[in-house]
């Protein structure tokens, strides 16, 4: 790859004409001569001139004649590639130029995608103009002139980049497995570049797409360079480990704007991503200002299953797993989920895959639907473990209400639900149907006194070690020909210390058990 930088300081190349003679002493044509800098002091693509770049200039009121005219490094030198641009009146002759040369000129098509991004200089599009020059005075300056009173006719990037520098965050060591790649959604990856007039523009018309970069030789800093275009969010993706981190970049001002850079610090943690607002940094002064960063709470892993920290990660999984119900989650942290919109998962054939609680607690269930509970219909593969469920507050407006599942035909294991569960119809602590089986889970409320049953209404298969307190007088409101293991908490004869010590002889291949906590009920522990 061509390697190229503008050093901090201002940076004036000489563009030098094979003929470069300045004297006119016969009033013959004189050769132009060009100088030029390049705001900012710092490329896009982070690299150096090499010999053999090349600008393309054109005289705009003698564009016929010298029109996108080459000129090539040599030497350190811009000079002339064949063809030298002479002024030949008395008159002042403005120019224009760009980089990097293209012999066609005009509205150039340009991709950036992935193997595009490998050589940047090539796509970091550059332009000048207003540089002016007559025969007295031929060397055409394409430079800041603004400190002197004067215009700024120097190079300006005509694109925009994205800098992403990633940090291990806690539970990570990057010194021992750094990240693999990223991929960054929601971009338009084509679009044009005029050379007459500098601007570069995006093909709004197309549909967006992904761009995913390798993190090779263990960099953790990466850029890119993209057409402008407007854009409010970019859905981001990291690969660590061989698993999926979610985040979306936020983009200020709802635009990548040409000439800007905006930096982002990317932080994976082993719960997933955070990242540290947007600055927006000019190519040219390297100013910036705040932008804000959303967090997804969730991973992707390789088999597709979720990694859930936050609400927003467990509503993501909920929307998948809408549409394909056999997706997997797992609990990595306590999720609170007031003020959220809950929609009951699981409608025919139902919820097949695995949803582990890790013994995490979700709190702020708080919905009302004609059923409520947190899944509608478990399938028979469908498994919901180490999962507690506090202070729920549900109602069933045309209908049953249950605190795990409404009809169960899966395996339900080491579950707890506490709060109020009421409804237009019957009412549940764990679930409304019992078709499948029940094994180590509790209840802790208040359910409507009618047809209620503590763990299930309905039994028909096998409930195993479940112990209940609060207002129900049964652990089922009827048994069809199942096995029901469910025993009150009455604090006097049975207390909440004997359903640990009961539920955990169910749980000796489970990876947590029940131990008692400081509010005098079960909570769930890790196994040692």
């Amino acid at each position: 790859m061509k390697t190229r930088f503008f050093t901090l300081a201002a940076l004036a190349l000489a563009l030098v004409a094979c003929n470069n003679d300045n004297e006119n002493l016969n009033g013959d044509p004189v050769a132009a001569q060009f100088t030029a800098n390049i705001a900012p002091a710092t490329r896009a693509s982070g690299t150096t001139w090499t010999a053999g770049d090349r600008i393309g200039i054109t005289d705009i009121g003698n564009d016929s004649q010298y029109g996108n005219v080459p000129f090539i490094l040599k030497n350190g030198k811009f000079e002339a590639e064949g063809k030298v641009i002479y002024i030949e009146d008395a008159k002042t002759h403005t120019f224009r130029a760009y980089y990097p040369y293209n012999a066609a000129g005009g509205i150039l098509t340009a991709t950036t995608d992935a193997t595009a991004q490998q050589n940047l200089p090539a796509i970091d599009f550059l332009f000048a103009s207003g540089a002016t020059g007559d025969k007295n005075n031929p060397v055409v300056s394409f430079t800041d002139k603004t400190a002197k009173g004067g215009e700024d006719n120097s190079f300006h990037h005509r694109m925009s980049q994205i800098t992403l520098t990633f940090e291990a965050g806690d539970g990570v060591n990057f010194s021992v497995v750094k990240p693999e790649r990223y991929t960054l959604d929601g971009l338009l990856l084509t679009g044009t570049f005029n050379t007459a007039d500098g601007i570069a523009t995006a093909d709004n018309g197309l549909q967006t797409g992904e761009l995913t970069m390798n993190l090779a030789d263990g960099n953790l800093t990466s850029s890119i360079i993209l057409f402008p275009q407007t854009v409010a969010s970019l859905p981001l993706v990291v690969n660590y480990k061989g698993q999926e981190y979610h985040a979306t970049l936020t983009v200020p001002e709802g635009a990548l704007l040409a000439g800007n850079r905006y930096t982002y610090i990317v932080k994976v943690n082993a719960t997933g991503l955070t990242l540290e607002g947007c600055a927006i940094g000019s190519w040219v002064d390297g100013g910036g200002e705040s932008g804000a960063a959303e967090d997804l709470g969730y991973s992707i892993q390789n088999d597709g299953s979720y990694m859930v920290y936050n609400a927003d990660g467990l509503l993501a999984w909920n929307k998948a797993a809408q549409k394909d119900e056999s997706i997997n989650c797992t609990l990595t942290a306590d999720i609170d989920l007031t003020g959220k919109d809950w929609t009951q998962i699981g409608t025919w054939p139902g919820y097949s895959g695995v949803f582990n609680g890790q013994g995490h607690r979700i709190t702020g269930l708080n919905f009302s639907a004609a059923t409520t509970e947190l899944f509608g219909l478990l399938n028979l593969r469908g498994v919901i473990k180490n999962l507690q469920l506090i202070d729920v507050n549900l109602y069933g407006n045309n209908g049953s209400a249950a605190g795990i599942v409404d009809q169960n035909n899966g395996q339900i294991i080491a579950c707890s639900v506490t709060g109020k569960i009421s409804a237009y119809g019957r009412t549940c602590g764990i679930a409304d149907l019992n078709y499948g089986s029940i094994t180590a889970c509790w209840f802790d409320g208040t359910l409507k006194d009618y047809e209620s049953g503590a763990i299930v209404r309905f039994n028909y298969n096998t409930i195993t070690s479940c112990y209940w307190g609060g207002n129900a007088e049964q652990g089922e409101f009827r048994n069809f020909g199942g096995t029901v293991d469910a025993t009150k908490v009455d604090g006097v004869t049975v207390k909440w210390q004997t359903a640990v010590d009961g539920m955990n002889t169910a749980l000796t291949d489970n990876d947590y058990q029940w131990a008692l906590g400081t509010d005098g009920l079960p909570v769930l522990q890790k196994k040692q």
